[in-house]
């Protein structure tokens, strides 16, 4: 069972950076692939960015590519989301996810968090 905490959203204008976190519970965090997903108002849920166990390998979606990067820190078990030259189209809940398959974590990961809001003003 892997608990996530997402932290960091918030308001900036277009062209501007945000720095997401996500804590996440559980001894064996280690063992999980972790991603995240946004949802934009009255849109569906699409996957942003993945990171492997080993943290060596790295999956963006191509509306990202270029100004986002994930990263993970084992030993605190938290991994962030760096964004950069934000867009208001940006603008959407940012959620963490974790499954153990690289593959389901960028598709249907088993554990979600909460939830952090994101707003790129123009």
């Amino acid at each position: 069972q892997v608990q996530l905490v997402e932290s960091g959203g918030g308001l900036v204008q277009a062209g501007g950076s945000l720095r997401l976190s996500c804590a996440a519970s559980g001894r064996t965090f280690s063992s999980y692939a972790m991603g995240w997903f946004r949802q934009a108002p009255g849109k569906e849920r699409e996957f942003v960015a993945a990171i492997f166990w080993t943290g060596g390998s790295t999956y963006y979606a191509d509306s990202v590519k270029g100004r986002f990067t994930i990263s993970r820190d084992n030993a605190k078990n938290t991994i962030t989301l760096q964004m950069n030259s934000l867009k208001p189209e940006d603008t959407a809940v940012y959620y963490c996810a974790a499954d153990r398959s690289l593959t389901k974590v960028r598709r249907t990961p088993d554990y979600w968090g909460q939830g952090t809001q994101v707003t790129v003003s123009s």
